[in-house]
């Protein structure tokens, strides 16, 4: 039998134990008063004799008071509840021993497999996880209702970032860059001008990127097409030069080539140090800043020109890649990139096709960028295209008082997500069931995001006065609080789901790509958005429904239902969830197929969507990757590739490394077996969970590289 304990965590029973405890109890009581030893094993042979898989501590000491009761031993059983009691202010007294000294030793490994893009081992990143260790715990003890706290525990719905929810700070954003490098910003108490070039404007975005990381715990997106103003700024500034310096004695022509020499040396200059500086900056939160770069060539830009030439420089520079300690070039984690698809560059003879093309290869060989189809997504946004935030969340539209669209300087307050393969294990097939057990968890999760409205409600401006007080967000004044950010659809706040494909096969028996299954599943989603547009319109927080990446979550769930509820076929026994609405990796479709099925729940999920396609090593077919390309223009809204982009460090080999036959990575070159000594990456669903092969048996890998 397993004991599940307070904390959700399993552990093997141990009878030895309660009957420690009895005897403790016993030992305060006079001997009249006390039981035997012989009865002592009879209360545990009844708990035995249930012949439970699992049960919890809670009942095993509940059964014990009853047996205890059922002895006419009052006073012992009085003594044992005050035993009970006693252990209980001891473990809310101090709950974060065992987690912290875990950290310390490199053995929690829920912790360090949370977010990929920490290193758990380096000391500074440490810190930020000790500290979140205990966010988390006074979050469950204190800062949340207890049935909040237990539904989080329970595997019922997640409550996103607990170590970070005991401070005033939210989730994601999209930083006003153009307010602060047109207006100036103030870092760490210095005032930071307008810059007067190129390279100085890159250089003041890395930083503000830096200072923005450290007081969120979120991704935030930057829109590149800020930069193109000073990118002229630089060309007019060498162009006045040299007429000057020069007057007549020069002709026109070479002027302008001896500008464009110089301008390109500066923006091959300032692309590498946003790339650098991102890439070795280390924020509070112990990593790199998790940043993403907004490609958009918009038609309506005064500076397209000039915007063209920096994406084209951040595309071969990323396709280049950056060199690791032994000198290699790899793919850099950060920044991600979001390439936009428009009319001029979606491959059908516009302008700038020459860029998407670049795109495709950075694709091919670096995994990025990422796609989003203005066509798409200005029928999803009522005309607009702008960024999804870090996170890959979504805003909703909102207006200003003139009654334009406003995108930048706006943010996310956090996120909680609803398991819906849980609902449909407890629901088996029952649909009417199903349906109230829904509203049931929606109306928690409800109540779980108010709290973290709640918890932001009244926080000063002083806080982050990069995001409240110099243009990050806002320019608020010293001591005012943030709250008019918080209403009327200024910021959102997001419900999360995961698993409409095992709900839809738990329901329907099929899977939520057939005709039943997809009625279903859209039925499910419906209701899903209805519920956040019905929270919107009663408080005027603009609650959006997300779809998008959920680390480990995908895992947890799935563990949870799988220790409370057993191996449930193409469900628990999978050892994850699929994410959202995606189709299921273990399912034939093909890439158009896929894209075209998934991009009718991403009109849905508009608080955020993004949708996979694994194809093979394409940078040698870059023709068929390009059709690909087209295809997402015309069907759908978000998408990126998963492919393989392989690399030995050892002898150098760029190709795919191979799993030999004792599943060891192994180079097909060199036949180096040591992994460390390899770049591999595999991402085929979007799944960021506990890695494991499984191929006969499972062999647990590198956890810092994803493979499926």
């Amino acid at each position: 039998m397993k004991v599940i304990k307070r904390d959700g965590r399993q552990v093997e029973y141990d009878r030895n134990k309660i009957a420690i405890a009895i005897e403790k109890a016993n030992e305060g009581v006079d001997i009249p008063e006390r039981i035997s030893e012989e009865k002592i094993y009879n209360i545990i042979a009844s708990i035995e004799s249930r012949g439970n898989q699992t049960m919890q501590v809670e009942d095993i000491q509940d059964i014990i008071e009853q047996k205890l009761m059922s002895e006419k031993k009052y006073a012992l059983a009085k003594n044992y509840i005050r035993y009970r009691y006693t252990r209980e202010l001891v473990r809310k007294a101090n709950t974060t021993d065992d987690s912290i000294m875990s950290l310390i030793k490199n053995s929690n490994k829920d912790v360090m497999e949370e977010n990929s893009n920490k290193n758990a081992i380096i000391a500074s990143t440490q810190r930020d996880l000790i500290a979140g260790e205990v966010s988390k715990d006074l979050t469950r003890r204190i800062l949340l209702p207890e049935k909040i706290a237990k539904a989080h525990d329970d595997g019922v719905l997640h409550f996103h970032d607990a170590d970070y929810f005991l401070q005033s700070i939210f989730n994601c954003c999209l930083i006003n860059i153009s307010d602060m490098l047109d207006n100036g910003t103030v870092m760490n108490g210095k005032l930071i001008e307008s810059p007067k070039s190129f390279q100085v404007a890159c250089t003041v975005m890395t930083q503000i990127i830096s200072a923005v990381a450290s007081s969120q715990y979120g991704g935030q997106s930057v829109d590149l097409k800020h930069l193109g103003k000073y990118l002229r700024i630089t060309a007019d500034k060498y162009r006045k030069r040299y007429t000057e310096e020069f007057g007549n004695s020069v002709s026109d022509e070479v002027i302008e080539k001896m500008v464009s020499d110089r301008v390109q040396d500066d923006l091959k200059s300032g692309v590498q140090t946003i790339q650098y500086q991102i890439n070795t900056l280390m924020t509070t939160n112990g990593q790199s800043p998790f940043v993403t770069l907004f490609l958009h060539l918009d038609d309506e830009d005064p500076y397209i020109d000039e915007n063209a030439l920096i994406i084209e420089e951040v595309l071969r520079q990323r396709l280049e890649g950056i060199k690791n300690e032994k000198g290699v070039y790899v793919t850099p984690a950060f920044p991600k990139l979001i390439y936009v698809l428009d009319e001029n560059n979606c491959l059908k003879g516009g302008k700038f096709d020459y860029i998407t093309k670049l795109a495709v290869k950075c694709s091919a060989k670096r995994l990025y960028p990422d796609y989003i189809s203005a066509k798409k997504m200005r029928e999803n946004y009522e005309g607009n295209v702008f960024s999804c935030m870090g996170c890959r969340s979504f805003l909703s539209t909102w207006k200003d008082e003139n009654g334009n669209y406003k995108w930048e300087g706006r943010f996310n307050q956090g996120v909680v997500s609803l398991n819906l393969p849980q609902i449909g294990i407890i629901a088996k097939g029952d649909e009417e069931k199903f349906w109230t057990l829904l509203e049931e968890r929606l109306a928690l999760c409800f109540e779980a995001l108010m709290c973290r409205h709640h918890a932001l409600e009244g926080t000063l401006s002083n806080v982050s006065p990069i995001h409240w007080q110099y243009g990050a967000i806002a320019r608020l004044k010293k001591g005012e609080t943030i709250d008019k950010l918080l209403h009327d659809g200024y910021s959102t706040i997001s419900l999360g789901y995961i698993g409409l494909y095992e709900v839809t096969k738990l329901m329907k028996g099929v899977s939520h790509t057939t005709p039943e299954g997809q009625e279903f599943a859209l039925k499910v989603m419906k209701r899903l958005r209805n519920a956040t547009d019905t929270w919107k319109e009663n408080t005027g927080i603009a609650f959006g429904l997300y779809g998008t990446p959920a680390e480990s979550l995908c895992y947890r769930f799935a563990r949870i239902d799988k220790m409370r509820f057993g191996d449930i076929p193409d469900v628990t026994d999978k050892g994850y969830y699929t994410n959202s609405y995606h189709v299921d990796v273990r399912e034939k479709i093909d890439a158009f197929s896929k894209f075209t099925f998934e991009s009718q729940f991403q009109k849905i999920s508009s608080g955020g969507a993004i949708s996979y396609v694994e194809i093979p090593n394409m940078r040698n077919n870059l023709t068929a990757l390009e059709d690909l390309v087209k295809f997402i223009y015309d069907n759908i809204q978000y998408a990126e590739f998963n492919t393989k982009s392989d690399y030995c460090h050892v002898c150098g080999f760029d190709g795919e490394i191979i799993i030999n036959d004792k599943l060891e990575w192994e180079c097909p070159q060199c036949h180096n077996k040591d992994h460390a000594k390899m770049n591999v990456t595999r991402r085929t669903c979007g799944y960021l969970g506990e890695n494991f092969w499984n191929v006969g048996k499972t062999k647990e890998i590198n956890s810092r590289v994803l493979h499926v």
